[in-house]
């Protein structure tokens, strides 16, 4: 079964033809990141403006492998929530006219449940393994979510940031760092640079692990934003090797909220695999300490090309959910929730 997979819930305009849920055979993505490094954040009005003048290019270039995509394609696929309603609207509209102009199935696909498929398009093998149930985190810009996915199609939404996204903290964090735009990548790697500071200099800078003791599935990153914030005030102007060592601290203090909160799901739903998803899910040091705090319970990630947005991903839910919905009924949903 092929599938036109569209994405277009955020900046990225994209486009992806996929096989069976596992078989990549043609992907485009379109950015407007630049444009946002500008301004150290996503423009809504920006973005979605842009993706007005890039998906039809990017439609063209994913296609231009078959030779007749309107008697090749079998459906058609679309991100329709959550996400910023001036890009959602740019790939449902699409959609809706392709459904419409070659007669084909159109499949709804939750951004979310897309992240998760991140994973079968990078290991096709997934589907040969006994993975469910398994426990899904899902780390992104927007979203800081832990699903108990019992099979495909069968999820359980256990809990999610209060406040701020892990990405989104990443982001404020690398802004008082004044490390740049986008957040993640910025911290990530000034993390890696902290080597000059000895412990005793550590432990001067110790940061909170919000509720990571509690008896939830929570996330809450505010409040360790605004610590952050007070390290920077007290001790400005910052040296290199402070900001290097701030960014290592923030870092650690997430990843560990994360997975803390990722392996108490595991045990309690009796998981036999954990998956990451999302953005944030390309972040090295929550991969190497996720698989290290993990033990026997198989670790799955991405490759980084299917950790942020893409529509591979949406293509690949589409086929193991097949949620099709007439086309006249789509319209975006800027808050569509998971529960």
């Amino acid at each position: 079964m092929l599938i036109l997979g569209i994405e277009t819930s955020c900046d990225e305009t994209a486009a992806a033809l996929v096989e069976d849920g596992i078989n990549l055979i043609s992907q485009t993505v379109a950015s407007s990141q630049d444009l946002h490094i500008k301004t150290g954040g996503i423009v809504p009005e920006v973005a979605s403006r842009e993706q007005v003048l890039a998906m039809i290019p990017v439609l063209q270039e994913t296609l231009k492998v078959i030779k007749n995509p309107s008697r090749e394609i079998d459906a058609i696929a679309v991100t329709n929530g959550p996400g910023l309603i001036g890009s959602l609207l740019i790939g449902v509209e699409t959609a809706k006219a392709l459904a419409f102009a070659w007669n084909k199935p159109l499949i709804t696909v939750n951004h979310l449940v897309g992240h998760i498929y991140g994973n079968f398009v990078s290991d096709s093998d997934l589907v040969n393994q006994d993975i469910f149930p398994s426990v899904v985190l899902v780390a992104s810009g927007g979203h800081s979510d832990l699903i108990s996915l019992k099979n495909h199609g069968e999820w359980t939404w256990l809990g999610g940031t209060l406040d701020d996204a892990a990405g989104e903290a990443f982001d404020k964090a690398a802004r008082l760092l004044n490390l740049g735009y986008p957040g993640g990548p910025a911290i990530s790697k000034a993390a890696t640079s902290c080597v000059n500071l000895t412990i005793q200099q550590f432990d001067n800078f110790r940061l909170p692990r919000p509720l990571i003791n509690e008896i939830n599935y929570d996330f809450s990153f505010s409040g360790l934003k605004t610590a952050l914030s007070k390290l920077v005030k007290d001790h400005s102007p910052l040296s290199v090797d402070l900001t290097n060592r701030l960014a290592h601290e923030f870092q650690g203090a997430i990843v560990e909220c994360l997975v803390a909160k990722t392996l108490k799901a595991v045990k309690s739903f009796d998981a036999k695999s954990i998956m990451l998803a999302g953005g944030v899910s390309a972040n090295k040091r929550l991969r190497e300490y996720c698989v290290k705090s993990a033990g026997n319970v198989p670790v799955f990630y991405p490759d980084f090309k299917f950790c942020t947005d893409n529509a591979a991903m949406i293509a690949s839910a589409a086929y193991f959910n097949q949620k099709v919905v007439p086309w006249e009924s789509v319209e975006p949903d800027s808050s569509l929730c998971l529960s």
